[in-house]
């Protein structure tokens, strides 16, 4: 089962990126990844999010207030 993100950071060192994934236990996973790496991961994710925006299913409480 998969686990619940905690906390994400990107630190950049050199010329690669290290990525901190932190889950709900507080295990850390650290990766390292390129910028073209890390272009994709954000292009992929702005995919998912505008493809996803229009789902009322998705939206949390916080940003249902902000709409109103």
């Amino acid at each position: 089962m998969a686990k619940g993100l905690s906390r994400f950071t990107i630190e950049r060192a050199g010329d690669e990126y290290v990525l901190h994934i932190e889950d709900e236990d507080g295990d850390t996973l650290e990766l390292t990844a390129s910028f073209e790496q890390l272009d994709l991961i954000s292009e992929a994710l702005e995919e998912h999010l505008a493809f996803d925006a229009d789902d009322p299913d998705l939206l949390d409480d916080e940003d249902e207030d902000e709409e109103e």
